[in-house]
């Protein structure tokens, strides 16, 4: 709770205590693009407007600091009372700790009736509803066309994990840096193999690893993941340093015409533009998006429709006012979302707001997600925070050649062994 003096009343009443409370929702958020955080100061300004007793404060911290961060906030007198999710095991580790809240008895009925069950599902632990999702995404590859055409590759014939690697071999032929990447913080190139393992084993492979019967991380397919993913590295397909480049610096090298892929989030379309040199980037003219490749001779069939991405979204603190629930209704309302969908910020996953999209790019993203057999969220977040890191660190000791196929698959059964 915070108290403002009213000075101009203490005057009159003659009294120098007087004050007007008001309550204070904190909320958390990843640090997003200068877009984004402008839609949620208008948001802000807007409830605040209706609701005077209310005082709205976003915090907004960087990807990697952002994930080292919460754990000990979320443990703290400083938690916020809603923070930005990923769900998964993540989510249900966090509400078995004690540190959310129920709200499926606070949200009005006709709130929850603008979701799709399963992004609701998806931050729902034991029957339990602690938060709501706010858009889903899909890793896709990201394409200069300008320089996928100066080397004389046509990325719509891209098809298969063998046609992407032949467009890596002729991208360098042409002295075009294939592939940029931000090894570094790990999670970037774990997408590599979580796509992988659902084209090698199909879109339930990852969750009958996850009850260990007759597929465990150690089965085929991960197995497989890894060994595609070392015939790419075998190609030398990234930029020079990609183990010491940031997702930051990678999604701006990539705006500034540095590499004709970058595998990553719809959600970069707009950040990766403000982190180019010259704050402008690429031209929607110079850029194209790829779904990930399918394999010719997978381990077993079935998962070439699958989607990698996720429903993210915001979760509510154990200890968050009736009012941060409120203010989180409403800023995930018909009208915002209709907002953030005709300004191309994110993909919106209220029904009905994704059809103010208008940048074709989110529009084939929104088609993708819908005509998907499967939506994978991220492994780094489904699996939980120490099964997510290992699939994080042995993805990125692939790309450095320090690990075998074998190996990567063994330490995240052995992971999720021990989680």
């Amino acid at each position: 709770m915070k108290f403002y003096a009213t000075s101009a009343l203490a005057l009159i009443l003659g009294a120098g205590t007087a004050s007007a409370q008001q309550t204070e929702v904190n909320i958390l958020r990843v640090q997003p693009g200068d877009e984004e955080q402008a839609f949620y100061a208008e948001v802000e300004a807007a409830y605040e407007a209706e609701h005077p007793d209310i005082d709205v404060v976003f915090e907004y911290i960087a990807n990697e600091a952002y994930k080292s961060k919460l754990p000990t906030l979320l443990q703290s007198d400083a938690r916020p009372d809603v923070f930005y999710s990923w769900g998964g095991e993540t989510l249900r580790e966090q509400a078995e700790a004690g540190f959310l809240r129920s709200i499926g008895d606070v949200v009005p009925e006709d709130v929850l009736a603008t979701f799709p069950q399963a992004a609701l599902d998806a931050y729902t632990v034991d029957g339990e509803l602690h938060g709501l999702p706010l858009y889903a995404t899909e890793v896709v590859f990201w394409v200069n066309t300008d320089l996928t055409e100066q080397a004389g590759v046509d990325h719509t014939t891209i098809q298969t994990w063998d046609d992407l690697l032949a467009a890596v071999q002729t991208l360098k032929d042409a002295g075009v840096t294939p592939i940029i990447a931000g090894g570094q913080d790990k999670w970037p190139v774990h997408f590599y193999w979580s796509y992988l393992a659902l084209r090698e084993g199909g879109p339930d492979v990852v969750t009958a690893a996850m009850e260990g019967s007759d597929t465990t991380f150690e089965s085929e397919p991960f197995v497989a993941a890894g060994e595609d993913m070392e015939e790419l590295v075998a190609l030398d397909p990234f930029q020079p340093g990609v183990m010491g480049t940031t997702y930051e610096t990678a999604s701006g090298m990539f705006a500034d015409g540095q590499g004709a892929f970058h595998l990553m989030g719809d959600w970069d379309y707009l950040p990766m533009r403000g982190r180019a040199t010259d704050g402008v980037g690429l031209s929607d003219d110079q850029l194209a998006i790829m779904r990930f490749p399918t394999i010719s001779d997978p381990v077993t069939e079935g998962g070439d429709g699958a989607t990698l991405g996720g429903i993210n979204g915001w979760a509510v603190s154990a200890d968050a006012s009736d009012e941060a629930v409120d203010f989180l209704t409403f800023l995930l309302n018909q009208d915002n979302q209709e907002t953030v969908a005709e300004r191309g910020i994110f993909i919106p996953i209220v029904e009905g707001a994704d059809s103010a999209l208008t940048n074709p790019f989110f529009q084939q993203v929104a088609s993708d997600i819908q005509n998907s057999d499967y939506h994978q969220v991220f492994l780094d977040q489904y699996l939980g925070a120490s099964v997510g890191a290992t699939v994080n660190d042995v993805s990125a000791d692939l790309i450095a050649g320090a690990t075998t196929p074998e190996e990567a698959a063994a330490r995240v059964q052995e992971a999720w062994d021990f989680r």
